[in-house]
């Protein structure tokens, strides 16, 4: 009963519309599964502040230190964490933290260019590095470096972040028995690698005093947030919140949330993004000659790469076949699927060019959520993520070999069941001319 109410509510109360959901159970938690384009509008945008304002309800003693992360927090405090975050990630900024992605981006076409190029490339294994060296630069002007050197703390420990799986004890626990969520987070236990979390809060808490000391240099997401702290004493977790600004450990907390999407997000995107190009050699062939044609290896414009139109539908037909997040979850109960995927690569019907985008309802294509509480750091994954992809085709030419897997198969966790690999070549003179 309290699942339909949640439903009418955001429907205006046509319950009639309950017949285009599915009731399906995570373990022995019901959800209700939406597809349906009206009710996905409402519970992300229509009601999204009065009724499904949060995420699924996460223990904060299994969160641990990150429970007051933007990605975990509920409410009002949501609301003021939102608000402080969304001017850093504006046009401007991103134009201004456009050159270090190109510093990065130059240094991971050099490490390519190392490589024996008659050996196959595990394709996550080279971007993920990428990602992570531009977040971390970008938003705490810390060089790790981890295109160039896979043993950084930084770069392991953050592998052993993600290393758990869905039918470990701990999660087929939590599953079968919720109710014991709250004794398992007061004993201590954490459903991420306690070790691993230490060791970023740890070294954010260094860069953060680091940040306080200096009075001069580049002005990152760090130190914007640092510049509005709100003081511990003067807070409190209540309904009654500031308007803006960040507590010690949120500010914390949002940083470590900049590095997990950064590093995982983004590189799965990217790895993704080009299987399915090295798989459609049409498209990649459209897509090397506009990059050829209208960015020169001497242009570096944040303005002419975000202008690349046949770029960002490459990128958003393959978040429409492999999106990095399979579904949206609403207030414990209520889980929004991404989209209806279809085992094809669209790109040459061009159903995601600048003419059809009006046409198009939003609501279908979800990649990084909709409505308030939708991606924060969408735009600059997209740049990030397009900067790459142009200097790889700028100097290689990407072509699938016998360890390429097509067609791609999934494990039950929506992941690859072996390393995505495929070759890149150096393009010669005479093909970039």
């Amino acid at each position: 009963m309290f699942l339909e109410q949640q439903i009418s509510i955001a429907c205006d109360n046509h319950v009639s519309m309950l017949k285009t959901v599915v009731l399906i159970y995570d373990g022995r938690l019901p959800i209700l599964m939406v597809t349906d384009l009206e009710m996905i509008k409402a519970i992300m945008v229509k009601e999204c502040y009065s009724t499904f304002t949060n995420r699924r309800e996460t223990n904060a003693g299994l969160a641990g230190p990150f429970a007051d992360g933007i990605t975990v927090v509920k409410d009002e405090r949501w609301k003021r964490i939102r608000s402080s975050l969304s001017p850093y990630f504006t046009s401007g900024r991103l134009k201004e933290i456009f050159p270090i992605a190109v510093t990065h981006a130059d240094r991971f076409i050099k490490n390519m260019q190392k490589r024996d190029h008659e050996q196959p490339v595990k394709v996550k294994e080279v971007v993920a590095p990428y990602s992570l060296d531009v977040v971390t630069s970008s938003s705490f002007s810390v060089d790790i470096d981890s295109i160039n050197n896979a043993d950084d703390p930084f770069v392991t420990n953050v592998k052993k972040f993600f290393k758990f799986s869905l039918f470990s004890p701990l999660i087929l626990i939590l599953a079968l028995f919720p109710s014991i969520a709250n004794l398992l987070g007061k004993m201590g236990i954490s459903i991420f690698s306690r070790s691993s979390v230490d060791f970023f809060y740890n070294v954010l808490r260094k860069i953060k005093d680091e940040h306080n000391k200096e009075s001069n240099g580049r002005v990152d997401f760090l130190k914007l947030m640092i510049q509005n702290q709100i003081p511990d004493e003067k807070f409190e977790d209540t309904s009654d919140q500031p308007v803006k600004g960040l507590t010690d450990h949120e500010i914390l907390s949002q940083s470590f949330v900049f590095i997990l999407g950064g590093y995982e997000t983004t590189s799965t995107t990217l790895t993704y993004l080009l299987y399915n190009l090295a798989t459609n050699p049409e498209c990649l062939e459209k897509l090397v000659l506009e990059i050829d044609t209208n960015f020169p290896p001497d242009v570096n414009s944040h303005h002419a790469l975000m202008k690349m139109d046949y770029l960002e539908m490459a990128i958003n037909e393959s978040m429409r076949l492999l999106p990095a997040a399979t579904r949206f979850e609403r207030n414990s109960y209520i889980c929004i699927v991404s989209i209806a995927k279809l085992n094809l690569f669209l790109i040459y019907h061009h159903r995601f060019c600048p003419e059809c985008k009006s046409e198009m309802n939003q609501y279908a294509f979800l990649p990084f959520g909709l409505g308030p509480r939708n991606c924060i750091v969408m735009r600059f994954a997209q740049m990030i993520m397009k900067l790459l992809v142009l200097k790889l085709l700028q100097n290689f030419r990407m072509e699938t070999c016998k360890e390429t897997q097509i067609p791609l198969e999934m494990n039950a966790a929506f992941q690859p069941k072996v390393p995505i690999t495929v070759k890149f070549m150096p393009r010669s003179r005479k093909e970039k001319k």
